[in-house]
């Protein structure tokens, strides 16, 4: 068992946790994940590594409520305890002095975001990030990525904080005006496939993290296979980052739908035990 030692509701539906998971701490790198099980009868989910502290021994990660599992997790609280913390899994993110790096983060990848662009700062970099959301309610974690960035763009799609509109824009203005050596993109699938339209004319190679549907997290189920230059890759294993110049977003985008209508079936099911005060987790 793994016991959560702190809980932050960082907006209405995305929380933290701060896991007691000194072996994972040891060893986790920046665009790393782990698997989370919150008990027996869970589901395995992935969630990225926002944070550690090797001292510590503690992991922190972030996960947005969109379906049963993650509805669960949000019932737990600091002091108790999940089952399952694997990890660290995936590729680390690739860290090098490019120059100019430009990390662009939509909604909760924010989390995400914040450690690849503390990585590449103290690499030595021009770290320029822009982080985007829906709207003001949702925003998070502004400070933490201002800290590590040389300069940083807020933008909301609805006006209500920072500049209004999509992150390509001001990526795309960036681009036009600076010699940009890498873009670091992560976020909903839709807008890292744009994010790679917008820098692909430009040349800039532009790396983003991939979220599949994953099950094991260790390559042997194939769940989380993506096609990435005319290949089949595994996200768990091989990725979760990849050059979006060449995924094949659309192919990507179907698969994550493929369980949709048993996603929703779930939730209702659980949603409606909540109330009557039937189901067993």
């Amino acid at each position: 068992m793994y016991r959560i030692l702190a809980k932050e509701d960082l907006s209405p539906d995305i929380h933290l946790f701060k896991v007691d998971a000194p072996g994972v701490a040891g060893k986790a790198r920046a665009g790393q994940f782990v698997i989370v099980r919150g008990d027996e009868r869970g589901e395995r989910i992935p969630l990225t590594i926002a944070d550690w502290d090797r001292d510590e021994g503690s992991v922190t990660v972030v996960f947005m409520e969109v379906g049963t599992t993650t509805r669960k997790l949000n019932c737990l609280s600091a002091g108790g305890s999940l089952l399952d913390f694997v990890g660290p899994l995936g590729q680390p993110t690739e860290i090098e002095k490019f120059g100019t790096v430009v990390c662009v983060a939509g909604g909760f990848a924010i989390a995400t975001i914040v450690p690849i662009a503390r990585a590449m700062k103290r690499a030595g970099n021009e770290v320029i990030s822009i982080m985007g959301f829906r709207t003001r309610t949702l925003v998070f974690w502004e400070d933490k990525l201002r800290s590590v960035s040389d300069d940083l763009v807020v933008t909301t799609d609805d006006g209500s904080y920072g500049r209004k509109g999509l992150v390509t824009e001001p990526l795309k203005e960036l681009l036009q005006s600076t010699k940009v050596g890498r873009v670091m993109a992560i976020g909903p699938t839709v807008m890292m496939k744009f994010c790679s339209l917008t820098t692909k004319p430009f040349g800039v190679k532009t790396i983003v993290s991939l979220n599949p549907i994953m099950v094991d997290g260790t390559g042997m189920c194939g769940c989380c296979r993506v096609s990435v230059g005319n290949e089949t890759r595994f996200a768990c294993v091989d990725g979760p980052d990849f050059d979006g110049h060449q995924v094949d977003w659309d192919l990507l985008m179907i698969r994550q739908r493929a369980y949709l209508d048993e996603e929703k079936e779930s939730l209702s099911i659980w949603e409606e035990g909540c109330k009557e005060g039937t189901h067993r987790g």
